[in-house]
């Protein structure tokens, strides 16, 4: 199918759940007529050890994934991994046995990733009688009951007779039209399953793409590593595709990497915007058959694919009671790429049980963490997150930033910038009033030391009121940050600040030396003394006549044409009004110091400043006087 076409379909991630041997694999190879028993092992014991795939077009505009998850208890890791991104739970009970141990800790788990549509199947029917069906269902129902499945569809099928096939396809089909499609516009991120090598084509890398989408020729991040890799190939549902979005079993054939060097629990996302950490804040919620869940518990922890050793550490709590929930910061023994809203499982180390799960609140969390600010997090708004985040950054963020901190589309995110020139970037509004107050101050306490200086650098100005940080995240200031706190009473010229109320006051003496200063390089024309000999004459001390020096070139009294080479203002307008007449002339060096009446020493600079006012235009050893 092309991508075209692909984009105007709606595609569903269903995810089988149950205990083992109640038929799982049967029921999803009877709808799609697709064996999601790929191992040899799985062939010849007869149970699914990992997830199985499987596609469905139930309608021209609905396309089902199946994803067929292994019930065995020792497999329950992979089951987990093949959860991430499910849009519905067909929630499989075999007649004969009812619910069994995994039945339950598999409904658990999708309760706990969030999962809020399904539909439960009956399997096996042809080898119950009906009154037995009927026991069932009444307990399947009872084991719902309060549930995200209180009241979902339960259907009696048998994949041997096909009986109940048709029923679950269009049970499949309602629910698929009132679920809502993926969100596309969020940053592309897959996780990934598999890694394999085809010959010929090379890694081929397979997931299920659960925000944005990945075309051909795109370049791509495998995280942790932060390795960038090129995808020379897309299938969607082993199907050819030029693009794959949101919702759609997805297989990359990429460049720069084998597929020995990947494992299951990497991600592939947007290259530069998102980075692994090694420790989250969450929710945390506890399941009501687990023990206490004490402060550093060791626990099993999965999201999307991967699962990492880590350790749960209590916020506001010493340990959660079984049912309780809470906020948790866990620590990771490896870094993952996990997001805000994303959804995890921990299970236990002895016996390895699923006990709990939550969702992620923030993945760069501060040192010391509050139950309050992560209620903010969790429950606030965008608006109301976004300002919660730039609050907490010394001097604010940008939107790039913003994004891989939340996850959210720049987008949702854009219309809550607090500056939008020269790039978007979120502060605190009270931060830049307090920011621009120690301008106005860094500047009062300038003038009152440097009463002759016309301003402060901005550098100057933006390190006494803006410091930063030797390290941490949000410590350095982005240069236009100064720029938002300038305007109304402060004025910038060039690179010099000021109060608009400053004025350069020359005592007496300073009026004299300033005179004197003049004097000599009015009377010495184009033939300037050195810079020193010109303050020499000054009759005050060194530092206090450069300060004089620089008023009067900020004036335009005096005009600097190299570094330690100025003329007076009058010199230069003289030479420009006679070079007048030669307009259009081409003149050498020689002429032109002949011209003037000066040295080399004098001549070559004077050309070069003609030259950048653009008076004269060099050719060679040649000037044309423009």
């Amino acid at each position: 199918m092309e991508a075209a076409d692909s984009a105007l379909m709606k595609n569903i991630i269903v995810g089988t759940a149950g205990h083992i041997d109640h038929g799982k694999t049967a029921l999803v190879r009877a709808l799609t007529g697709i064996d999601t028993d790929r191992l040899q092992e799985e062939k010849r014991r007869g149970i699914s050890i990992d997830i199985g795939f499987a596609h469905l077009e139930l309608a021209p505009d609905i396309r089902i994934g199946f994803v067929d998850v292994p019930g065995h208890e020792r497999f329950v890791k992979n089951m987990l991994a093949g959860a991430g991104g499910i849009d519905l739970v067909l929630l499989v009970i075999a007649a004969d046995e009812s619910i069994k141990p995994q039945t339950r800790e598999h409904f658990e788990i999708c309760r706990l990733l969030g999962i809020r549509n399904g539909l439960i199947a009956i399997t096996k029917a042809d080898l119950v009688e009906p009154d037995v069906i009927a026991l069932v269902r009444l307990e399947v129902q009872e084991f719902v009951k309060g549930s995200f499945l209180d009241g979902a569809p339960v259907v009696a099928t048998s994949a041997a007779t096909g009986a109940g096939l048709e029923e679950l396809r269009a049970r499949l089909l309602e629910l698929a039209r009132a679920v809502p499609a993926k969100d596309v516009s969020r940053p592309f991120r897959l996780p990934i399953d598999r890694a394999f090598t085809i010959h010929g084509f090379g890694t081929v890398l397979t997931g299920t793409l659960i925000a944005g989408s990945v075309a051909r020729e795109d370049e791509v991040e495998l995280h942790p590593r932060g390795l960038r890799l090129r995808v020379r190939g897309i299938q969607v549902h082993g199907a050819p595709a030029g693009r794959a979005y949101a919702g759609q079993r997805t297989a990359l054939n990429v460049t720069g990497i084998e597929a020995s060097e990947v494992r299951r629990g990497t991600v592939l996302t947007a290259p530069g915007l998102f980075r692994a950490v090694d420790r989250i804040d969450c929710r945390l919620e506890l399941l009501a058959s687990a023990k206490p869940l004490k402060q550093r518990a060791p626990v099993h922890f999965h999201t999307g694919t991967a699962e990492v050793e880590a350790e749960v550490r209590l916020i506001g709590a010493a340990q959660l009671p079984p049912g309780g929930s809470g906020y948790a910061r866990i620590a990771l023994r490896e870094r993952v790429l996990v997001l805000p809203g994303d959804r995890f499982i921990i299970r236990m180390f002895s016996p390895v049980v699923t006990i709990g799960g939550g969702i992620v609140v923030d993945i760069q969390p501060p040192r010391a963490d509050s139950p309050e600010r992560l209620a903010a997090l969790e429950r606030g708004s965008t608006a109301e997150r976004a300002a919660l985040l730039a609050r907490e950054s010394r001097y604010g963020m940008g939107l790039p930033e913003l994004v891989a901190r939340t996850g959210l589309p720049a987008a949702e995110l854009e219309p809550f910038a607090t500056l939008r020139q020269p790039q978007t970037w979120f502060i605190d509004p009270e931060r830049l009033r307090t920011l621009a107050a120690r301008v106005r101050e860094v500047l009062r306490d300038f003038h009152a030391r440097r009463p002759l200086a016309p301003g402060m650098p901005k550098e100057a100005l933006r390190a006494a009121v803006m410091p930063a940080a030797a390290h941490g995240a949000g410590y350095a200031p982005p240069p236009f940050l100064l720029n938002a706190l300038l305007g109304g009473d402060v004025i910038a010229e060039g690179e010099t600040v000021r109060l608009a109320a400053h004025r350069v006051v020359l005592k007496q003496e300073e009026e004299r030396a300033a005179e004197a200063i003049e004097r000599v390089f009015y009377e010495a024309g184009l033939t300037a003394p050195s810079l020193a000999e010109a303050l020499a004459k000054s009759g005050i001390e060194k530092a206090r006549s450069r300060t004089v020096l620089q008023m009067l070139l900020k004036k335009g009294t005096l005009v600097r044409v190299a570094e330690e080479l100025v003329f007076h203002r009058a010199a230069i307008d003289a030479l420009v009004e006679r070079l007048s007449a030669l307009k259009g002339r081409k003149i050498t060096v020689a002429e032109f110091k002949d011209f003037a009446g000066v040295s080399r020493k004098y001549a070559i600079p004077l050309l070069e400043y003609l030259d950048r006012s653009r008076l004269t235009r060099r050719e060679g050893d040649l000037r044309i006087v423009l």
